[in-house]
């Protein structure tokens, strides 16, 4: 099966490239750890790959695009029809990461892995499991075996790009009410009250907030998914994208690819992963912090630290994309800073 065989491959991080790359960084013209997080990113990053002096030319966004039974239940402000709206605005080129993208040099591979409606546009990875999962309100989002081919889709996807070249990947969502399955989901794994940890998403008022989160205990009463199981989670409260996002992460690890997750949706496709292997947060960058209550629980659980606090909110991949630029500084300091020995400045005395 290729999930039990993408987790087996998930290994330890290269140490001796760590020590290495801790050396290099303590060497240079600076006191040491000075650069904070750009330093321990870099670090990470050569314990990912095994390099000591990693360089990370080729970059991807991998978008995940999928639709959700629970919309039914008036949970989002946006109807249904913008997720496919929304692809075909990716493959044009018009959507905020594609922007950004542009601007990080990274290319955006856009997914339909369970959007509703049919899509068939140039460009498109065609990957549909079934047209949007159940309402998870009423019963499972979607068979085991479904959840399964999500996170597959996934794994299958990440390694067909670092096949291709990518050296860097991001997580990226769409998929109107995506942010209350993400909500089960966080809320199955830590036991956190739901009233504490969901938002307004897109923009719901407070009754719309209220509403959303008696949807989200109704879910998680009726479906009683097993914290124990990242694949029962998944199937009883989940997306499809969550799935392939989950399925991204796992796959990048197995190759040894840092990826870097983007906000709340990604998070919920983290903490899916991490079920199913824990080894894997090992590999995973966490671009920042999103607006939605929760995601700072999630980062905790997960043991990450954002790298970034805008106030972001809007997913597709944007604060992971905006991430590759802090990356990418990291890793030149590494590269091109000068030592103290090369530079000619006298170190710190030791007493």
């Amino acid at each position: 099966m290729l999930l039990e065989e993408t987790i087996k491959k998930i290994g330890e991080l290269d140490r001796q490239a760590q020590k290495r790359t801790r050396l290099r960084l303590d060497d240079l013209t600076k006191p040491p750890g000075s650069l904070g997080m750009l330093e321990e990113v870099v670090v990470k990053i050569a314990g990912i790959t095994g390099k000591w002096m990693p360089s990370l030319e080729k970059k991807a966004v991998i978008v995940m695009a999928g639709d959700h039974g629970v919309v039914a239940e008036g949970v989002s402000a946006f109807p249904q029809e913008v997720t496919p709206q929304m692809v075909r605005n990716f493959l044009r080129g018009g959507a905020a990461i594609n922007v950004l993208s542009r601007h990080a040099g990274a290319e955006v591979v856009c997914v339909d892995i369970g959007v509703a409606a049919p899509l068939k546009e140039p460009g498109l990875l065609s990957r549909k499991i079934a047209p949007g999962t159940r309402n998870i309100a009423e019963g499972p989002a979607m068979t085991l075996e479904e959840a399964r081919k999500a996170i597959e889709v996934g794994i299958e996807v990440a390694t067909q790009e670092i096949a291709a070249g990518v050296q860097l990947l991001a997580t990226g969502d769409m998929g109107i009410g995506n942010t209350t399955p993400s909500t089960a989901i966080l809320a199955a794994f830590t036991g956190f009250p739901v009233s504490l940890i969901a938002g307004k998403g897109t923009g719901l008022d407070d009754r719309g907030l209220q509403h959303k989160v008696e949807v989200i205990e109704r879910a998680l009463r009726v479906n009683k998914p097993d914290p124990r199981d990242g694949l029962d989670v998944l199937s009883k409260v989940g997306g499809f994208e969550i799935g392939g996002l989950a399925g991204v992460i796992l796959g990048a690890a197995a190759s040894r690819v840092p990826v870097v997750i983007d906000g709340f949706i990604s998070g919920a496709a983290a903490m899916i992963a991490r079920a199913l292997a824990p080894r894997v947060v090992d590999y995973i960058i966490a671009s920042h912090l999103s607006e939605e209550p929760g995601h700072k629980i999630m980062l905790k659980w997960l043991g990450l630290e954002p790298m970034i606090q805008m106030r972001m909110r809007l997913g597709e991949g944007t604060g992971a994309v905006l991430a590759f630029h802090l990356i990418e500084a990291g890793l030149r300091i590494l590269r091109e800073m000068a030592t103290f020995s090369e530079a000619q400045v006298s170190k710190k005395s030791e007493d």
